[in-house]
């Protein structure tokens, strides 16, 4: 029976990518989405991946939406914990409730979908724990100061969590993505792209969804048990850490 793995924020972008790469290495995939039911619709049909609607910022719909995977396909042996929103602007003009926005999904969806899992991998032995950072989260960006304090917050996460899981044969992991030609930032004006982000890349691109699902594959794999508490860039040269 093919290990059952959580894709949150799974239908769309890096998501989506991640979840077929998933689908493709053999798991069995379910597919977290928030809010787009018509694009999740869409993704169930071209790829057959059962899509599963809830928030990663309420902790009892996690818990209710893992419940019911579980109870369709088996325990979870693999959460790559990818959903996030960005509320971008200034801080001197940042609300509050952009502030919460952006840490109760990025951050606090970490915990809120990474703990009602964690005794059960426990038990069994054996978990992979993804966690999708972002450059962002390691040099900071000015008009993202809660999307940075949130994915900076989920390296630390994955730091300390990754100590606990050692001995129960869980792995913690982060994937910290640059910048990725998914529809949003395909979307960004084409003169914006060509001079002033793609010069701070050096390999001079953008990185594509598939690149960032393939760190995912490796890491959740029997090969990258040696591996935990590590951050793994995927960022074409533009930030070392």
């Amino acid at each position: 029976m093919s290990k059952v793995a959580i894709v949150t924020g799974g239908t769309r972008g890096i998501g989506a990518a991640i979840s077929i790469a998933l689908k493709e290495a053999g798991y069995t995939v379910a597919a977290n989405y928030a809010g787009n039911d018509e694009a999740a619709a869409k993704f169930k049909d071209e790829t057959g991946i059962a899509v599963y609607k809830w928030s990663v910022a309420d902790y009892d719909a996690c818990a209710e939406g893992i419940r019911q995977v579980e109870a369709d396909f088996g325990p979870v042996a693999v959460l790559v914990n990818n959903a996030g929103i960005t509320r971008d602007g200034m801080f001197h003009k940042m609300t509050k409730d952009n502030w919460d926005a952006v840490i109760n999904t990025n951050l606090s969806g970490l915990f809120n979908m990474t703990h009602p899992v964690w005794s059960g991998m426990r038990d069994r032995k054996f978990g992979r724990v993804i966690n999708i950072s972002s450059i962002n989260g390691q040099k900071g960006q000015a008009g993202q100061v809660n999307y940075s304090a949130a994915k900076a917050g989920d390296i630390g996460f994955t730091k300390a969590l990754a100590q606990e899981g050692a001995r129960a044969g869980i792995t913690v992991n982060a994937v910290c993505p640059g910048y990725i030609g998914t529809e949003m930032v395909r979307a960004i004006d084409e003169d914006v792209l060509k001079t002033r982000i793609l010069p701070l890349i050096p390999v001079g691109r953008l990185g594509e969804p598939e690149e960032i699902a393939r760190c995912v594959v490796f890491l959740a794999s029997d090969d990258a048990g040696f591996i935990t508490g590590s951050t793994l860039s995927a960022n074409g040269g533009q930030y070392f850490a």
